[in-house]
């Protein structure tokens, strides 16, 4: 058996699908860093465009049957090369679909939360694995004008604040539209000088995308996507904060064989209470999170609204912007921490238990950050 034909017949396992599926994700979770690097960028705007493309291609070349002899004869060489490549739309169509939703879910990852935040990020780990049994319908172009409809939503809720500087609601309403407009200009190159495709199939295809836009920015407004591009890279409880140089000085009480501790998860409740947390930004991005603290006297009764600390952060560190509030004698009880954004949707959660420990002087430990 030659070369060739070994791996032929290796490609035809059927195991195969799901080691390319866990490939591709492995090598975009190492090669895909910053959600503001260029190249990355560049790189998921041309896969837009090229699934764009593809599906204009898709819509009016169409997947019913093959060239036949004088079609091709009659045609330019570019023509009956875009004729006989008909068959391998679908899996085009496949390739770019799932490296978009898999950098989205690498992105959109790092600032989803166990909150209401995940509701998108679910939505795109399901496409994404949805994706790998899509291939025999991804010629129903209605299916992939919506499919469609999601990256290009995706792409635009991080670009746009990435490029100008701004997060806030206006941007998001401005990267839907769009969204919108793209859709609507694939949908006019679909059906433009033809005949054989009527008005009505049009409106057909592009309704259920721009609706499924509508949805979408609904999410938005529940606080159901999350923030990107920013993210929480690291929240902890402390005893003191402090800045002796460029590193801050973090101090936590810790016994000697709790070697995994970086924070304190109780604390008591006569000693001030530092929440220091580093939240990423893109560069030129500046914004206010804010630490909203929230406090339950018992598990059985549900948290309650404490305070809510302003914090101006700037984007471009690597580690993220490093910033803290902190608070004094705290009732005993369950505190938590929501790190949000300026529109309320929550980069991350710090939790803490305050106890009574009287004047017992606690172990402290330090580290930098």
């Amino acid at each position: 058996m030659s070369p060739l034909t070994k791996v032929q017949s290796l490609l035809t396992k059927p195991f195969m699908p799901a080691v390319f599926f866990l490939s591709g994700v492995t090598y975009d979770t190492l090669t895909l860093t910053r959600i503001d690097r260029l190249q990355d960028n560049l790189i998921l705007l041309l896969y837009l465009a090229m699934l764009g493309a593809l599906i204009v291609l898709t819509g009016r070349v169409g997947m019913e049957s093959p060239p036949d002899p004088e079609q091709r004869s009659a045609s330019s060489p570019f023509m009956r090369w875009v004729l006989e490549s008909r068959p391998y739309y679908p899996m085009a169509s496949q390739f770019l679909l799932g490296s978009l939703f898999s950098a989205y879910t690498i992105f959109y990852s790092r600032s989803a939360t166990f909150s209401g935040t995940a509701v998108f990020f679910t939505l795109l780990i399901m496409l994404l694995v949805a994706n790998e049994f899509l291939r025999d319908r991804l010629s129903n172009l209605r299916l992939l004008v919506s499919l469609y409809a999601v990256v290009c939503f995706a792409f635009f809720t991080f670009f746009l604040p990435v490029i100008t500087g701004y997060m806030n609601a206006a941007i998001f309403v401005v990267g839907a539209m769009l969204s919108v407009a793209v859709i609507l200009r694939v949908a006019q190159l679909i059906y433009r000088n033809n005949p054989d495709r009527s008005r009505e199939e049009g409106i057909g295809v592009t309704v259920p995308a721009a609706a499924l836009i509508g949805v979408l920015v609904g999410f938005y407004f529940l606080n159901w996507i999350p923030p990107v591009p920013l993210s929480l890279k690291f929240g902890g409880i402390y005893h003191d904060v402090k800045r002796p140089g460029d590193q801050f000085e973090l101090a936590f009480e810790r016994q000697w064989y709790e070697f995994w501790k970086r924070s304190d998860t109780t604390f008591p409740s006569n000693t001030p209470i530092y929440c220091f947390t580093a939240v990423f930004a893109p560069v030129d991005l500046n914004t206010t999170i804010y630490h909203h603290w929230y406090y339950r006297a018992h598990s059985s009764r549900p948290f309650s609204h404490a305070d809510k600390i302003p914090l101006k952060i700037s984007g471009g560190r690597e580690g993220g912007y490093r910033a803290y509030s902190f608070k004094q004698r705290l009732d005993p009880g369950d505190w938590r921490v929501d790190v949000e954004a300026g529109d309320g949707r929550i980069l991350g959660r710090v939790s803490v238990s305050v106890v009574d420990q009287g004047e017992t002087q606690p172990t402290l430990a330090t580290i930098s950050y």
